[in-house]
């Protein structure tokens, strides 16, 4: 599989490019990231990568004959990287986050298979496996206790809050809720806040979630239930960015054989 990098130069970007190098299945033919534009890829990522430079221009992509890019970059370059690889029939694997409905509807629109030779895309919030069964783990346990908040710690660099794990987890918790008929948790009886967001963000269910931002951090998540005389907390931790490696690698292998648009890793996994 011939892979493309976008958001390259990132901390992310420059975990898949090592990740790509490293794997006999796969082959980076392209690196992406204006900032870094012409930038010899060994010297950012550590390792040989074959002589590659990085470009600034997206038909860097269609050049190097990429079959598919997987975009950790920043929102507003991750949609014109989408519709461009839409266009290009290029399959997409996206860890960028902060896209809203109406974007994830235009990319429905945009890969919407499943014509023979039209690209897909694969969205996730999380591609660490543990993280993709915590939430999981959450919507089990949602309609069995009477509050649920969430508290999620990120390095101080990360640019959207809560973040897109956060609000999926959240999202999720409601949906295990709405499938018992258990509905929304109930109202806060907080009456006076000192400051204002001591409470956090409301998000779906009434679940309150929570965003701390801290040097040394990397990507950290629990969640909170609580019920009369128990509570419940489910956490996972990434120390490290390889920890979302082995999802990346399961999304590249598959996005050819999934059909227009998914969300969520889950669907990989059988959740």
């Amino acid at each position: 599989m011939r892979v493309g990098v976008a958001g390259a130069g990132g901390k992310m970007g420059r975990e898949v490019c090592r990740t790509v190098v490293a794997r006999p299945d796969l082959e980076l033919v392209a690196a992406l990231d204006p900032l870094h534009s012409g930038a010899d890829l060994a010297q950012l990522i550590g390792v040989d990568a074959d002589g590659l430079q990085v470009s600034g221009e997206l038909d860097a992509l269609t050049a190097a004959g990429a079959e598919v890019v997987v975009d950790f970059s920043r929102l507003e370059a991750a949609r014109q990287t989408l519709a461009f690889c839409a266009e290009a029939g290029i399959h997409a694997v996206v860890g960028t986050t902060g896209f809203t409905a109406e974007d994830l509807e235009d990319l429905g629109r945009r890969f919407a298979g499943p014509a023979a030779g039209a690209p897909n895309c694969i969205v996730a919030a999380n591609f660490a496996i543990g993280a993709v069964l915590l939430m999981r783990f959450a919507e089990m346990a949602a309609p069995w206790f009477d509050g649920a908040e969430i508290v999620e710690l990120h390095h101080d660099g990360k640019l959207d809050a809560p973040s897109g794990t956060a609000m999926v987890t959240a999202e999720r918790i409601a949906a295990g809720r709405a499938a018992t008929g258990s509905g929304e948790f109930p109202p806060d009886r907080t009456v006076t806040s000192l400051l204002d967001g001591a409470r956090g963000g409301v998000g779906p269910a009434g679940v309150h979630l929570h965003s701390v931002r801290l040097p040394g951090l990397v990507a950290h998540q629990e969640v909170i239930f609580g019920a009369v005389g128990q509570s419940l907390t489910i956490r996972h931790d990434s120390y490290d960015r390889a920890s979302f490696m082995d999802g990346v690698v399961l999304a590249i292998g598959m996005v050819a054989a999934r059909p227009g648009l998914t969300i969520g890793l889950e669907h990989l996994l059988g959740l």
